[in-house]
């Protein structure tokens, strides 16, 4: 039976076919494999937010050159400082390990000795202190909210279509989360609380993507009575390409603009965004799709069930 018989785009992708679902799941599982495995050999970069430290911004008259203040802070033991633009180029947002020999008052003052040093006008605006605690409460509690966005996802889509369908939505998030921390553990980017709302944001447009295409597969299982579950569902994830690749380029292009414009302050989140937008798009057609159809999904499970005596009580209801 052609697919083209039943299709209503120009397109004919044969994404669910065996063969390609086997090299898909090959290329899931070896990124999948490969973040893991760096996950717990290297483990996440986390940033001031998580690990704890001092914070200190300051405001320069012009400005502010990032490549000097790195090598004035280095050159007076503070090599492990993060320099950043904040706002303009004339504000400076400098974090700062954990010195536990300072406090922070004492901190900041040095950092802005060091950067008066060669009589360079700069006022403080504020230094603000993380203790390491607070760090790892965030790091458990970061977790938990992912942990807990998965659970109610789970709910949620279990309710709005049918428990095969959560199963493949719920893996498919999991899927993107994973590969996404494992970029930022593989190359050991700061892992900071943006970073983290990145992620928390990729699941939600993950999940989005994979219920318009669910819905479009539900549908089509009522309406296209005599093709098969993999013709089904190839002929909706056809159907719902033009808008999952619309919407994926748009939301890019405004992601790469904050990537290489935005500066370093969200350089990490539009970076955590743009991977998680790939991966998203890829794993509603590769993994949520795929392993619906691969638990046996069929008509039959869509079907809406007719309650007891409801043919009798139409037939009471006839003239």
């Amino acid at each position: 039976m052609a697919i083209l018989r039943f299709n209503q785009t120009n397109f004919n992708f044969r994404f669910l076919e065996p063969h390609n679902i086997k090299k898909a799941m090959v290329v899931s599982a070896a990124l999948i494999l490969i973040s893991i495995g760096s996950l717990i050999v290297q483990g996440l970069n986390f940033g001031l937010d998580f690990t704890g430290g001092t914070l200190v911004e300051v405001g320069y008259e012009q400005a502010a050159d990032l490549e000097k203040i790195r090598a004035q802070l280095s050159a007076g033991g503070y090599a492990d400082a993060v320099v950043q633009h904040f706002g303009t180029d004339k504000e400076v947002l400098i974090r700062l390990g954990v010195h536990a020999d300072k406090k922070n008052d004492v901190l900041s003052n040095e950092v802005l000795a060091l950067l008066r040093a060669d009589g360079a006008t700069i006022k403080m605006r504020r230094a603000e202190f993380v203790g390491p605690q607070v760090g790892k409460e965030l790091v458990e509690d970061g977790g938990l909210a992912i942990l807990y966005t998965l659970i109610g996802l789970l709910i949620y889509v279990t309710l709005r279509f049918e428990k095969r369908f959560s199963v493949g939505a719920v893996v498919a998030l999991v899927h993107d989360s994973l590969i996404t921390l494992g970029f930022f553990s593989l190359f050991q980017w700061e892992f900071d609380l943006t970073v983290l709302a990145a992620v928390l944001a990729i699941i939600g447009y993950s999940l989005n993507d994979t219920i318009v295409v669910f819905d479009r597969i539900r549908d089509n299982f009522l309406k296209l009575r005599k093709g098969t579950p993999t013709e089904v569902m190839n002929i909706s994830i056809n159907q719902t390409l033009i808008r999952t690749l619309v919407t994926s380029i748009t939301t890019l292009l405004v992601v790469l603009a904050l990537f290489f414009l935005g500066g370093e302050l969200i350089h990490n989140f539009a970076a955590a965004l743009i991977i998680g937008i790939i991966v998203g798009t890829y794993s509603s057609i590769y993994v949520a799709s795929a392993i619906t159809l691969k638990l046996g999904l069929t008509k039959l499970d869509l079907m809406p069930v007719e309650k007891e005596g409801e043919d009798m009580d139409d037939l009471e209801q006839m003239p």
